[in-house]
């Protein structure tokens, strides 16, 4: 104990030991002492030294404090100085020096954030951060340390838990990849740090933020944890409760760490999505009309929440998410509400350049967003459009360069997949809309193309092409556009005027603007085409601009013109005699050169700013000087070269060649189109008959069911007869018995009444059946006849259909006469049951025995015919069975014959893409044929020798063929 006073104290009298002496019996003592309360005091004066000998105290007491968390967990004070001390040697930022003597009081900063204090020298500071991670290389080799670690995590205690979050937090800046590798494997590791935003001490929340940030950062699954433990809940609770936009560094960690979440996670936007929490972000910016006064912070706060809405619309995600997250934010007003800070005043600049950002791709791609951008007015007297106010400030040279380039990204975005946005532009250029009271995009677009400032004149050019991009109609309505250029001239067209500029030398970057918007306006529009050549001039400015040796400058102009010459060529549509295909073509060979022309066509693509465009659609340029391509440009340079090259070295044979070769295959097309709708017909003909097969079973089936109906009514009748027979018997022995009898057999007659009362009723409700099933089968017949009377293909279908028409009569008629017979067989019984009640009377004639037995004997007969007529139906079912079993096999064999049309049509299909890949490969052996020929006669005149042509060698031959005539006629 005295030795440590000494240490903390004061100076001892005599040689004082050095700090490494004096570390090494600080780690003694900590090993060795069994008193808490030693090691209590060691470990703090460890962590008092930590700070000036950090190496010392790295190098021995790491293992020693890494024990005590292992095994003094139940003393809370000496768990937070080696947590303290382990922080001290693996931080590798200068914090500020507090005051953290044993009698003090600890000091609670108000954020998670520590500021750093400038190291004027980089070498110590590099030294600094090779020995933190130098250290927190040895803390994480064994991964039970970062385990123990999150476990020392969970003691609520103030002096425990805080240290702990900060170093874990410095573990996971020196090395994070290994430290979440580590913590992403722990049973509930991520679990124990997402409690930390839930802690009522904001210091300790704030640093949970720290540490999640880091935790975060590149680790997609990770991300995807956290999301799920309903991270997106309590980061939006905590940026409420701190102010939101108005609120404090807080908010900034919070919305940093959405960022992380978000960013390149689909999964984890899904969910934000999903979860309804784009609508909580609508109250974020809602800034009031005093927008004077914006603190650093809130700037900061907006910024990141401008950022927060582009990640989840950005044109990297997948379409159908950001389709997604755009209808969301439309519908819950966040679209609306930035447009209004987009019109505010006051906005500081870097948050109205970012706002325009978002909105452009919030409506990027959307018709219903791009619908309600163009309606947004500015708040002017009077009020103008939205659009238009935007391009005022993109044409206007005192613009700042960001905000210029961001206006211009809006308006692509504005037309980008929007016809009906291009073609409104378009038709504020014509003549027919022009309003002189008003400014309209179209006279601004057209002032900035033409005004004295380049950088205006490539925004203009690039905007206009964006409204023709894709769209046919609007670049012939384009070529109507006239232009007044000074008073008593007569106006020229808007394709001559951008001509007269290009050939006036103006700056590279106008000039590339203005081919740019070329290419994009006769691109795929032979009618421009026509247009641009009919001009005399184009055609020779071209070829000079492309056959001059000009700087370096000058390569990407001379490349640009290439390009506009190339599409003159494969959009032609020779309706110019002296400008065709075969004519340019020419006059590239003979002015140019083809293999000039293909590489100076080449410079475009070898450009470093191309490469650069193409990355993305934002238009971002360090420097006015270096924005010269557009995004969508090159992807127009992508698809035209290639094809651009292959017509200018095509010639006129193959050019005939390719033509026969696209009528063969549309030949072949053709036939396969025919077998398309002849295999349609066939499978509209084989619904019918399933349609019929089905209809004719359903009626196989009602039939049988009618039948066994038929049979039980039979049945029926049987029984009653006997019933009948037997009542006859019984009434004939009660005239003979005495009066005194007569009361009981007259009780025995009034049950046999009420017995025939209810056979009578059951035959009313049978043969109320027996009428609906006719109904029905009228029904049937009707259907069958006028399905007989269309005409129907193929004579066995007709005919068979004739036969179940005649059959449906026999079973009508048959079913109308046993109908009949039941109603005669009905007054028969209520004629028994008459007399039946008539012979209750003590005199019954004798010759009613007579007539009854007559009636009876008919009955029988009656009921004999019909069973044998049960019989002959049963047989016409087993018919009409086999009826269906024929069809059933005909729509089989129907069937096989669509199988083998397939097969048939597929084998054609193969042979058509064989042919045209012969075709393809014989015109490619062709080429490279002709080429060799022309090399290898080229070397031999070169050589000196004489080479014949085709033409001279067809002439010879023929020659040598009429002097052999000659000589066979005189021999």
């Amino acid at each position: 104990m005295n030795f440590i006073r000494g240490v903390i104290g004061g100076q001892a009298p005599g040689p004082q030991p050095s700090g490494a002496e004096t570390i090494q019996k600080l780690c003694d003592r900590v090993a060795s002492s069994t008193l808490l309360e030693d090691r209590r005091d060691a470990v703090r004066a460890l962590k008092s030294l930590s700070k000036k000998y950090r190496m010392e105290v790295g190098t021995q007491a790491v293992d020693h404090l890494i024990n005590i968390l292992q095994t003094d967990r139940s003393d809370s004070e000496i768990l937070g100085y080696a947590l303290d001390t382990l922080y001290n040697i693996i931080c590798n930022d200068e914090e500020e020096e507090q005051d953290e003597s044993e009698d003090a009081v600890t000091p609670l900063p108000l954020s998670g954030k520590h500021k750093n204090v400038s190291v004027p020298d980089e070498t110590i500071q590099k030294q600094a951060d090779d020995l933190g991670a130098q250290f927190t290389e040895t803390f994480i080799q064994d991964p039970e340390h970062v385990t123990l670690l999150l476990t020392v995590l969970e003691e609520f205690d103030f002096h425990v838990r805080w240290p702990g979050v900060k170093l874990l937090t410095a573990l996971l800046k020196n090395q994070g990849v290994q430290v979440q590798g580590i913590i992403l494997v722990s049973p509930m590791g991520v679990s124990r740090l997402m409690d930390l935003l839930a802690d009522s001490r904001e210091v300790i929340r704030n640093d949970g933020l720290l540490l999640l940030q880091q935790l975060t950062k590149g680790n997609a699954a990770i991300q995807k944890i956290v999301a799920f433990e309903n991270a997106f809940e309590r980061l939006l609770d905590i940026i409420t409760e701190e102010g939101s936009s108005d609120g404090g560094i807080v908010v900034e960690d919070c919305l940093l760490l959405l960022l992380n979440l978000l960013k390149n996670n689909s999964s984890n936007q899904n969910f934000f999505k999903e979860g309804s929490y784009i609508q909580r972000m609508k109250p974020w910016f809602e800034v009031g009309d005093d927008n004077s006064g914006w603190s650093a912070q809130k700037v900061t706060n907006l910024h990141l929440m401008l950022q927060l809405v582009r990640v989840m619309v950005s044109p990297v995600n997948s379409p159908g998410a950001t389709s997604s997250c755009q209808k969301s934010m439309f519908q819950c007003g966040l679209l609306q509400q930035l447009c209004t800070i987009l019109m505010a005043t006051g906005v500081p600049a870097d948050i109205l350049t970012e706002t325009i950002n978002t909105v452009s791709e919030v409506i990027r791609g959307s018709q219903v967003n791009q619908d309600y951008f163009a309606s947004v007015n500015a708040p002017s007297n009077p009020p103008r459009p939205a659009i238009v106010v935007l391009l005022m400030s993109m044409v206007n040279e005192r613009q700042p360069f960001v905000l210029r380039c961001a206006v211009l990204y809006c308006f692509q975005c504005f037309l980008s997949k929007n016809q009906k946005g291009q073609g409104e532009i378009v038709a504020t250029l014509l003549p027919s809309t022009i309003d002189a009271n008003s400014i309209s995009a179209g006279q601004l677009l057209c002032g900035g193309l033409f005004s004295a400032d380049s950088l205006s004149n490539w925004c203009a050019a690039v905007a206009l092409a964006h409204a023709l991009q894709d769209n046919l109609t609007q670049k012939e309505q384009l070529l109507r556009v006239q232009l007044a250029t000074s008073l008593g001239k007569p106006p020229v067209s808007l394709l001559q005027q951008c001509t007269n500029i290009l050939s006036q030398g103006s700056k590279v970057q106008t000039r590339v603007g203005l081919l740019m918007l070329l290419c994009t306006w006769i691109s795929n529009c032979p009618i421009a085409v026509t247009h641009f050549l009919h001009n005399q001039e184009n055609v020779p400015f071209l070829t000079a601009q492309i056959s001059e040796n000009l700087g370096e400058d000058e390569r990407l102009v001379q490349g640009l013109c290439a390009l506009l010459l190339g599409i003159c060529i494969y959009y032609n549509d020779n309706s110019l005699e002296n400008y065709t295909k075969e004519k340019l073509k020419q006059l590239i060979e003979k002015r140019i050169g083809k293999e000039n022309f293909v590489e100076k066509l080449g410079f475009i693509t070898k450009h470093e700013l191309y490469s650069r465009a193409a990355q993305k659609p934002q238009p971002v340029f360090p420097s006015p000087e270096q924005m010269l391509f557009d995004h969508e440009f090159t992807r127009l340079v992508k698809e035209l070269e290639g094809v651009i090259t292959k017509a200018v070295h095509k010639s006129s044979e193959e050019e005939k060649k390719e033509e026969e070769v696209k009528k063969t295959l549309e030949q072949h097309d053709n036939i396969v189109t025919q077998y398309k709708e002849l295999i349609r017909e066939q499978d509209a003909q084989i619904q019918e008959l399933k349609e019929q097969v089905a209809s004719m079973s359903s009626q196989n089936e009602q039939m049988q069911a009618t039948v066994t109906q038929q049979l039980s009514q039979i049945q029926q009748h049987k029984d009653q007869y006997n019933i009948l027979k037997l009542k006859l018997g019984k009434d004939n022995h009660s005239q003979s018995c005495s009066q005194g009898d007569g009361s009981q057999v007259n009780g025995l007659q009034t049950e046999e009444l009420t017995q025939l009362k209810e056979e009578v009723e059951e035959l009313r409700k049978q043969h109320a059946l027996l009428q609906t099933l006719l109904k029905d089968k009228d029904a049937l017949i009707d259907s069958l006849r006028l399905e007989a009377a269309q005409p129907v293909e193929g004579s066995a279908r007709g005919s068979e259909n004739t036969e179940l028409l005649k059959e449906l009569e026999v079973l009508r008629s048959q079913s109308q006469s046993q109908s009949v017979e039941i109603d005669q067989l009905k007054t028969e019984k209520q004629e028994l049951v008459r007399k039946a009640e008539a012979g209750s009377s003590d005199t019954v004639p004798s010759s009613a025995g007579s007539l009854d037995t007559a009636k009876l004997a008919e009955l029988e007969s009656r009921l004999t015919a019909q069973t044998t007529e049960t019989e002959r139906l049963k047989e016409e079912t087993k018919s009409l069975v086999k009826s269906r079993a024929d069809l059933e096999q005909q729509l089989a064999s129907a069937t096989s014959t669509v199988a083998i049309l397939q097969t048939e049509k597929s084998k054609l299909q193969t042979e058509v893409q064989e042919s045209k890949k012969e075709q393809d490969d014989l015109l490619m052996l062709l080429a490279d044929q002709d080429q060799k020929i022309h090399s290898l006669k080229q070397k031999l005149k070169d050589l000196g020798e004489t080479v014949e042509d085709e033409d001279d060698l067809d002439t010879r031959d023929q020659t040598d063929d009429d002097d052999e005539d000659e000589e066979d006629v005189e021999d």
